[in-house]
């Protein structure tokens, strides 16, 4: 199968990377020449635009910062679109803005599929990123080699659109967690406790989280390049407020973030490092919120093996997992 892979960036290029590594066909296109031509180096075919792409593969992925990047591109390949073309969408998106897109497709024969990653750049790096599903059954099974390639739990969420509303959720969660863990490193340094102290402490209690694990580790070394901006944080945030709204739920926290958000952007710009929201607190108590042994980026340390299906628990019919 012929894969095409669309946007490079700070997850997408690893993702496609994983592809590449693992002896995928495999064609790239990005707005950025120098990321293709690193792609083409290391074995990859490169292409003019969408278009073009779609006419010469079987399965296009998009991998885009915005609802309006993705529609952009997958409106300009729609006329190669016929029944052999599969679209994948591995986007953090708008769950209309999505099923709007899957039906250019449909109705001209392709298929379509969502497939939002969680687990960080450092995951995405190494294959062992989880990913959502959300498509038909046969759409899923027939690119499951590819998703488990791709990543190493994969979750087939149902219709096309569920997955979009999870992936935000998640984000939702993680962006939660990485507020409150500024809030409690900072808290914790006016107290005058050890901040190595208090990472652990934090770390093997039931405060701990992913986000604490990874991000925390980030802040306290001074780097806080987790490869993500406070722009795509406030976009997934606000997503996530903007599914309460249409569901009637009145959400209290999630307003709050979105305020802690703008806030951050209004002082530091929109392009700043997310975990640098923690800087708010920082000036407004004077305190420098480092400490020695902690990494400059996160690597995972985990080994690349094969991706599988995960099953959710409590299904009357539980589906069967692949291989």
């Amino acid at each position: 199968m012929k894969i095409g892979f669309i946007g490079l960036g700070n997850v997408g290029g690893k993702l496609a990377g994983s592809l590449l590594r693992n002896g995928f066909d495999l064609t790239v296109h990005d707005l950025d020449a120098d990321l293709v031509a690193t792609f083409v180096q290391r074995g990859a075919k490169s292409t003019t635009g969408p278009l073009a792409m779609m006419q010469d593969c079987d399965a296009v992925i998009t991998c885009l910062p915005s609802p309006a990047a993705s529609a952009e591109v997958v409106e300009g390949m729609l006329p190669a679109v016929d029944g052999s073309k599969i679209w994948m969408e591995m986007s953090t998106t708008d769950e209309s803005e999505v099923k709007r897109l899957a039906e250019l497709i449909k109705a001209r024969g392709g298929a379509a599929m969502e497939c939002p990653v969680s687990g960080g750049c450092h995951r995405a790096d190494t294959g062992n990123i989880s990913i959502f599903a959300g498509c038909d059954r046969a759409t899923f099974e027939r690119m499951l080699p590819t998703l488990t390639t791709l990543g190493r739990r994969v979750l087939h969420t149902g219709e096309i659109g569920t997955a979009s509303v999870l992936k935000v959720m998640t984000n939702y969660l993680a962006t939660a967690n990485l507020l409150t863990c500024c809030e409690a490193l900072v808290t914790m340094k006016a107290a005058g406790v050890d901040m190595n102290t208090t990472y652990e402490a934090m770390k093997i209690s039931s405060g701990t989280s992913f986000v604490h694990e990874t991000e925390s580790q980030l802040i306290l070394n001074g780097s806080r390049d987790v490869s993500f901006t406070m722009d795509l944080v406030k976009k997934d945030i606000g997503l996530f407020q903007k599914i309460a709204d249409q569901t009637g739920v009145p959400l209290e926290i999630s307003p709050l973030m979105v305020q802690i958000l703008d806030d951050g952007i209004a002082r530091f710009g929109e392009r700043e490092l997310s975990p640098n929201i923690i800087r708010r607190l920082e000036e407004a108590t004077g305190l420098d919120i480092r400490a020695p042994g902690f990494p400059a980026e996160l690597t995972d340390d985990e080994p690349e093996e094969p991706g599988y299906e995960v099953i959710p628990t409590g299904l009357s019919a539980p589906m069967m997992a692949a291989g």
